[in-house]
């Protein structure tokens, strides 16, 4: 692999240590992916920031390299904790988790990280521009900001997106490269797809049957940005998927309207069996919106579905600190705290330790938790729509 002056400075510790470490994890990666050289990159997202997820010896590494002066170089978000941050006593959660997680925010914050906690890095001041190189973990992020927003990443681990936060760099290959962005396949949806659950659906059963490749999704409707989040995270979750393409929506399509591709119908019975799969009706007694984590419009949507009245079981409401201090303000956060519903800042229910938390069954409207929570913190979840789930929770 080529490397420029600078870069090769890094590679031989003229940096520092953690530098050096950084660059070599970066050229191991691009010689084995056949990367031609390394490309300077806008932003980093960082995933593995949940104590929950990653544990002891995660904890004991980010200690080591925050200890030893390990600095990002360009703008770096975080992906959400295992706990809301401030008012992680309300929820359950133990002083022996939360030292340790609050351990690992304080060594990112060490490496000059924003604490943004958030799986929706774009909602929340990290939105890259179409072309921009940047490496981000959290894969609905990634899926949404190489589709929606064009910009240009691999599906990063936790570990690649800390080195690349310290380098600055990323290996040129993958989805960096304009030749491998090209879809493999023509979606052709046969009737309308409306709202955040059936758009999740939508992508959870296409990411299922197509493992990792790019869909071009024809005939939809324009949805909007939290159809969109919820389609990403979908795609994600079954799949292995980090980029589509809408026609006449996403920036890159017109590129390829021209194209022939394998056509696969997707029909709304094939929508309602993917949902009948995922769906664990149980005693799910917490209504949990926001995986992934809720956007102003989402959290205003609550308030009006909820004021004055009163909810008749646990409503936890899942979005960034930044937003939810921005809804706060907006008057959103006190309707809902009013009708009995509960705002939680810096975690998601994947990343939580839901168990701790005495949750023992969920109603939600996002496939993404569907598919983890039953495996990572063995708890039912029940799949509705936003009004259904409002329902539910007001006792109707």
């Amino acid at each position: 692999m080529f490397l420029n002056n600078d870069e090769e400075k890094m590679l031989q510790g003229e940096y520092g240590i953690i530098v050096q470490k950084s660059m070599k994890i970066l050229v191991t990666l691009g010689d084995v992916f056949g990367a031609e050289r390394m490309v300077k990159v806008k932003s980093v997202h960082i995933s593995g920031i949940s104590y929950k997820n990653i544990g002891d010896p995660a904890l004991e590494f980010l200690e080591e390299w925050a200890n030893n002066g390990a600095k990002t170089r360009v703008h770096t978000t975080i992906n959400p904790s295992g706990m809301d941050m401030e008012r992680w006593r309300d929820f359950g959660i133990s002083e022996a988790f939360a030292k340790k997680q609050i351990r690992i925010i304080d060594a990112f914050k060490k490496m000059k990280t924003c604490k943004s906690l958030s799986c929706t890095p774009y909602l929340i001041g990290n939105k890259p521009q179409l072309n921009d190189h940047i490496a981000w973990a959290e894969s609905s992020a990634v899926a949404f900001s190489n589709s929606v927003l064009g910009a240009k990443t691999n599906r990063e681990g936790g570990p690649a997106a800390l080195a690349s936060a310290i380098t600055g760099r990323t290996s040129m290959f993958g989805y960096h490269l304009d030749e491998n962005r090209n879809p493999s396949h023509e979606i052709y949806i046969n009737e309308p797809v409306n709202g955040v659950l059936e758009y999740s659906t939508l992508g959870y059963h296409v990411g299922k049957k197509l493992g990792h490749c790019i869909p071009f999704f024809k005939n939809l409707k324009k949805p909007n940005i939290d159809e969109l989040k919820a389609l990403s995270a979908g795609l994600a979750a079954s799949g292995s998927i980090a980029l589509y393409h809408i026609y006449n929506v996403t920036p890159e399509e017109k590129k390829f309207r021209e194209n022939s591709y394998e056509r696969i119908d997707v029909r709304k019975r094939d929508l309602t069996e993917t949902l009948a799969e995922l769906s664990i009706e149980e005693k799910n007694e917490h209504i949990c919106i926001g995986c992934p984590q809720c956007s102003m419009r989402e959290i205003a949507e609550i308030a009006r579905k909820v004021a004055g009245k009163k909810v008749k079981r646990e409503l936890w409401v899942f979005t960034s600190s930044i937003i939810c201090k921005e809804a706060k303000l907006k008057g959103y956060v006190d309707v809902i705290e009013r009708a009995g519903g509960k705002m939680i800042s810096d975690t998601c229910m994947v990343v939580s330790p839901m168990k701790m938390m005495g949750v023992r069954g969920v109603i939600t409207n996002s496939c993404k938790a569907a598919h983890y929570i039953p495996n990572t913190c063995e708890i039912p979840v029940a799949l509705k729509n936003i009004n259904n789930c409002i329902k539910v929770a007001l006792g109707k």
